[in-house]
């Protein structure tokens, strides 16, 4: 098939380069032209394991385009795909915007039967919308609005999309319903057909469930810490019950990333234009802030009433998860400014998103290894679960740290591995780890060593 692809950003540049990879014939569109080059060159704009070797290959065989003309790429598209952003309002509420003037767009350059496609994020009621778009710039030139909403996973969505386990196509004909089926067919994925309302909302309310869980785990595990049970076993017995299942059922610091945080505040924001107010969500979205503020409050506890003024804190990971640079609503930002008011400074590193991450956190500073990051460091929080550091040496990090604590916000390592060891080791809903007869009022000059105080 040949197909016309808006937009190079997560979506629209993996769906694209997916869909070459199984043999269509795509064309990628972005009205940035210095993208559009690095494209070409095979270098990608965001960070996906194995997105460059598919981009370098796929063009070489001549399956995948770039370019910054829109109506040349959709001339002799059957498809069209809108995958541009819809970031939030001030309110909460998605920003159609990019969407508008896409759709305005294709209308202009319409001159023969197409179906435009929309894989971007919408509110309900949106592919009305941009079919109304079109017609008004398109005069009486026949085309048809589908949804193909997309679930995929960052750091692993050339797998998710390769591997898909539902294509969920939301159509107003048989014409469109046979050319996205036909489009789907390599992948060879269980297709549910519904119309465009139920499409849309498919897409909120899948994110919106497994935002609700990780939440309610995080509540277990918040629990879990005053009862002294342990929430790594509590969500494996959950996860046996298949009712249940055991994906995102690990306790930590809560999601991040450029789709629950939006998605959440915008499925809000539409219950309450359709008249009616969401319970559960507004819920998931406070436990998910407060999960953050609790981190900051074990390092501060792990100090006693020193305060964390003056403290070196080691920051270990700040992507909002491994295998990605994105930083969108990640919990680094909103934990290390928060170590950060406590007069606490910080050293952060994380394999692959400093150099995004400087834009955020512009008064970090930033090492080339975990090793610099936490030699001399009164304390280390782990933020993200980079294979790096569940892989690090442990007896290495303790003779690094001028103090051995360690506040785990991704049960990265065992309980009793790290008593065994000498720390003081505070994670997410398991038994918290105290050395007897210490207590560590830190130090403020970086590269110092251990203080310690016999408690009376």
């Amino acid at each position: 098939m040949k197909i016309c692809i808006v937009g190079t950003g997560y979506v629209g540049l993996v769906s694209g380069v997916c869909y070459s990879e199984v043999g269509h014939y795509v064309t990628c569109v972005d009205k940035d032209m210095k993208k559009v080059d690095q494209l070409k060159q095979g270098r990608s704009p965001i960070y996906e394991p194995g997105i460059e070797e598919l981009l370098v290959s796929n063009q070489q065989k001549g399956r995948l385009h770039f370019t910054d003309n829109l109506a040349e790429a959709m001339r002799e598209a059957e498809l069209i795909v809108i995958a541009v952003g819809t970031p939030a309002n001030k309110d909460g509420s998605a920003n159609l915007s990019f969407i508008e003037a896409v759709a305005k767009e294709i209308g202009t350059h319409l001159t023969s039967y197409k179906v435009i496609v929309t894989k971007s994020t919408v509110p309900v009621g949106t592919g009305q919308k941009i079919k109304s778009w079109i017609q008004d710039y398109c005069g009486k030139m026949a085309f048809d609005v589908a949804s193909n909403p997309e679930f995929l996973r960052e750091g692993s969505a050339i797998y998710d999309t390769m591997n898909m386990e539902r294509a969920v196509l939301g159509v107003e004909s048989k014409r469109a319903e046979d050319l996205l089926v036909e489009l789907h067919r390599p992948f060879d994925t269980k297709i549910v057909i519904t119309d465009l309302a139920t499409s849309e909302m498919s897409k909120y309310a899948s994110n919106a469930f497994l935002a609700t869980k990780i939440s309610f785990i995080n509540e277990v595990a918040n629990v879990c810490e005053q009862l002294d049970a342990d929430v790594t076993k509590v969500a494996e017995v959950m996860g046996l019950d298949p009712r249940i299942g055991t994906a995102f059922l690990g306790a930590g610091i809560g999601y991040g990333g450029s789709c629950f945080p939006k998605d959440t505040q915008a499925f809000i924001q539409m219950g309450e234009r359709a008249g009616y107010s969401l319970k559960i969500v507004p819920a998931v979205e406070k436990v998910n802030f407060e999960q953050r503020e609790r981190l900051v409050q074990k390092v501060e506890r792990a100090f006693g009433g020193a305060g964390l003024k003056g403290k070196q804190i080691a920051v270990l990971g700040l992507a909002f998860k491994p295998n990605t640079d994105d930083m969108r609503a990640a919990p680094a930002r909103d934990i290390i400014p928060m170590l950060m008011s406590a007069g606490a400074n910080v050293v952060a590193y994380d394999p692959i998103a400093m150099k995004e991450a400087a834009s955020y956190l512009p008064h970090v500073t930033f090492s080339e290894s975990w090793r610099e990051a936490v030699r001399g460091a009164d304390a280390v929080m782990f933020i993200t679960d980079w294979k790096e550091f569940k892989e690090l040496n442990l007896e290495e990090l303790k003779q690094e740290l001028a103090s051995p604590i360690v506040i785990d916000g991704r049960n990265l390592f065992e309980p009793q591995v790290m008593k065994d060891l000498g720390f003081y080791y505070d994670s997410i809903g398991r038994m918290k780890i105290e050395l007897e007869g210490e207590s560590y009022e830190g130090t403020s000059n970086r590269g110092s060593r251990l203080h310690r105080q016999k408690l009376s």
